[in-house]
């Protein structure tokens, strides 16, 4: 199919509040934060310096823009207000009709550090008012949990993460409400991984839930080798779109990569990607097989650059139709069309990101063409997603930020 989709959403004015109690002192600022000697290689009872300072590209972690910031245990709840404009409220085809949607929530962060292990469960929830279009009142949940185990060369980290929202995830994948400006400790970058929903349709209530794990080990200090595998599922309640049924989705992904260290601030890497997506419509799914190239570059913690790029092949699957003729196809016995009409093509897929941190202000700039399960509206799309935004603290407890997505999605 042809059919596309283009939303944008403006966040605007995003004020959220929040209270940190730590099990030892308050996090140290920039200048108060001590650096701590750099262990030797493979040093028993210490990660690798590699994991922690240079995540691999590959991974699912990113550089933290803060300069030695001392991790620490804390329990943190919070609350966050929003107030967005959006140039198409219903997220119809074509649509033009643009509102506002309030929302309110409370947030709660739990991390708890051990020697080898680090624990982090995210949790939000709350509502939102969609001011025009009959949305009125929805409800907005999400769960997260993060748990890393280290070793001296390297570490395995396990991540399951559930959402019930009541649109697409305009900002984040993986559940968290980025497009609230709080995407939370186990927020996920960007849709390499699966469970990318952006470019959905219609406001209907959905659960999201992704499950992830990632091995990563250290063969030199600056040789890091990654695998990840994960499985999602999207499930919609009841509504129709336009008399059509939304469709639900199975995902499976695989990702391995080997990564390079260059130099202190430069890294590079070679990914393969699997995707193989199974959908509600009977007879319906795809596979996906991705090479890409990856190059990253950060300076002093306070810029990070992502580039990459490279070949995908799909495959596609498409159930037999009466209307079809094709010698994959077939009549059953009692009449029904039986069969999948086969189909490759040849893509390509990318991604660029930008983050750089001011002294009192912070931007991170993305883009990315990847697969997705299409929102409930197409059996798979493919989606060029365009993000901008900008966070500004106003004070210890206030803060600002502002976000733009704009999404292209061309059903298969």
């Amino acid at each position: 199919m042809n059919r596309r989709n283009t939303s944008a959403v403006f966040g605007m004015m995003i004020l959220a509040m929040g209270m940190g109690f730590a099990q030892e002192n308050a996090p140290p600022s920039d200048s108060q934060a001590t650096q701590q000697p750099v262990p030797a290689f493979g040093q028993e009872n210490t990660p690798s310096t590699p994991i922690t300072d240079n995540p691999p590209l590959s991974g699912m972690d990113l550089p933290s823009l803060q300069e030695h910031a001392a991790p620490l245990s804390y329990l943190q709840p919070g609350a966050t207000f929003s107030q967005s404009a959006t140039t198409n409220l219903q997220n119809t085809v074509g649509g033009g009709d643009a509102g506002s949607i309030t929302r309110a929530l409370g947030t709660l962060q739990l991390r708890r550090l051990w020697s080898h292990y680090d624990l982090a469960l995210d949790y939000m929830g709350g509502a939102g008012y969609y001011a025009r279009g009959g949305g009125g009142w929805r409800q907005l949940q999400s769960l997260a949990f993060a748990q890393k185990i280290e070793w001296k060369r390297g570490q395995l980290t396990l991540h399951d993460s559930f959402s019930y929202l009541p649109e697409g995830n305009f900002g984040a994948a993986y559940g968290a409400l980025g497009s609230v400006g709080s995407g939370g400790i186990g927020a996920v970058p960007g849709g390499l991984f699966g469970g990318n929903v952006l470019g959905s349709l219609g406001l209907v209530p959905r659960i999201l839930n992704i499950s992830l794990a990632e091995l990563s080990e250290n063969l030199s200090p600056k040789s890091i080798v990654t695998a990840t595998g994960g499985y999602t599922f999207s499930h919609f309640y009841g509504e129709d779109f336009n008399g059509t049924s939304f469709i639900g989705s199975s995902e499976i992904t695989a990702m391995g990569g080997y990564n390079r260290i260059l130099t202190a601030h430069t890294q590079v890497a070679a990914v393969y990607r699997y995707q193989g997506f199974d959908f509600s419509v009977v007879g319906t799914s795809f596979h996906s097989h991705v090479v890409q190239g990856m190059y990253g570059h950060r300076i002093s913690g306070r810029m990070d650059l992502l580039l990459g790029a490279g070949p995908q092949i799909t495959e596609i699957g498409t159930a037999c139709t009466v209307l079809d003729v094709d010698p994959h196809c077939s009549l059953a016995p009692g009449g029904e069309p039986v069969g999948t009409i086969p189909d490759t093509r040849l893509g390509v897929a990318a991604q660029a990101r930008l983050r750089y941190r001011f002294p009192k202000s912070s931007v991170n700039l993305q883009y990315e063409r990847i697969l997705s399960g299409g929102g409930g509206v197409f059996a798979g799309a493919q989606s060029d997603i365009v993000r901008f935004h900008l966070d500004r603290p106003l004070s210890r407890v206030w803060n600002l930020s502002t976000d733009f997505h704009t999404t292209t999605v061309c059903g298969h």
